[in-house]
């Protein structure tokens, strides 16, 4: 009878096993060495592996999909936000020159719907194999007359492990170093309240609309998964001497590359160098956007930034070759901030 009354206020604790049941395989997927245990317990528990290590440092990060989410509801579609969601995590993580050893997720949603929940929780564990961290537990909330039924939210929350005087977090930068940009695949998981906006409410398009520039529809581009970065920061950092990274998320190129730069420091940024993924223009174009504003909201095509020294940039090329690593600008004395250059 109490379960009876508690599905009639909305929440239904047997849905909520057969999502547990559906997520087991994926989560699985996950497993590495340091995994004690199995989903299900109170907390996940893991033993990482300190071999080598003089000063062990844990590097926690924490963040969501966004707006993003939207599109997945307009769609239909829910296997690539859970991508996304480790990605905006594990991607900080890695920019502090640290490797993703674990990975927690919290879903919150109006209607506990076993197969989306699983759709989802699939996408986080392929993250999760992407980012080389497991999955170890997660929360899945389900609020009646707190979220719409058909739509939820979902965070993350991921722990690294690094070295102490392996922390990369910019005091090493100098006047002179080069940025090394990594592309991105769109528009990742940042701006989308603008997109959104743009898209939808000012020209009033569909998901379903297909668009010729950039060959797929709306809802295919908007729904294409931030890169994770993870293996590309782990073999930069074995080739040289990495001074900075960043990860371009909200606030763009323009708001994100200062996090790393020390006083008394600016970047020229060589915003020719790259060729940025068609959305951005087709974005600009319908919305009529500013350049200041375009590189302050979106990553503009480069995911992520090293900062090396001059010496270094060959080596850091050549190992990121297949990622398409470029030099796009350069560190020069001067007021904090990003300067755009032709």
């Amino acid at each position: 009878m109490q379960r009876d009354s508690y599905q009639q206020a909305g929440v239904d604790i047997a849905a909520g096993d057969r999502a547990v049941d559906l997520m087991r395989k994926a989560v699985a997927s996950t497993v590495t060495p340091g995994v004690l245990g199995d989903i299900g317990g109170f907390g996940g528990c893991f033993q990482p592996d300190l071999t080598g290590l003089a000063e062990p440092v844990l590097v926690s990060g924490t963040d969501g999909v966004g707006t993003k989410l939207k599109i997945a509801f307009m769609t239909g579609r829910h296997d690539t936000v859970g991508i996304d969601c480790v990605a905006m995590c594990a991607n900080d993580v890695a920019a502090m020159g640290a490797d993703p050893l674990f990975f927690l997720d919290y879903i919150a949603l109006g209607r506990l719907v076993p197969e989306r929940v699983a759709e989802i929780v699939g996408g986080v564990a392929a993250g999760c194999r992407q980012a080389h961290c497991a999955l170890v537990g997660g929360e899945t909330a389900e609020m009646p007359g707190f979220y719409p039924v058909e739509e939820y939210d979902l965070a993350g929350f991921c722990v690294g492990l690094v070295d102490r005087s392996h922390i990369v977090d910019g005091h090493t930068v100098h006047a002179g170093d080069v940025l090394v940009g990594l592309p991105s695949s769109g528009l990742h998981s940042n701006g989308f309240s603008l997109v959104r906006h743009i898209v939808f409410d000012q020209h009033h398009l569909d998901v379903g609309t297909y668009v010729p520039e950039l060959g797929r529809t709306v809802g295919e581009e908007l729904l294409e998964p931030t890169i994770i970065y993870v293996d590309a920061a782990a073999r930069a950092r074995a080739a040289a001497s990495i001074g900075g990274m960043a990860h371009i998320t909200g606030g763009g190129l323009l708001g994100n590359i200062p996090r790393v730069i020390p006083e008394g420091l600016r970047v020229e940024l060589d915003i020719h160098t790259w060729q940025a993924p068609p959305v951005f223009d087709w974005l600009t174009r319908l919305g009529i956007l500013e350049e200041q504003e375009r590189y302050q909201t979106f990553n503009m095509g480069l995911g992520f930034v090293f900062i090396v020294p001059e010496a270094s940039v060959d080596s850091v090329c050549k190992a990121l070759a297949g990622d398409g690593a470029r030099a796009v600008g350069r560190i020069v004395p001067g007021e904090p901030g990003v300067e755009l250059c032709r």
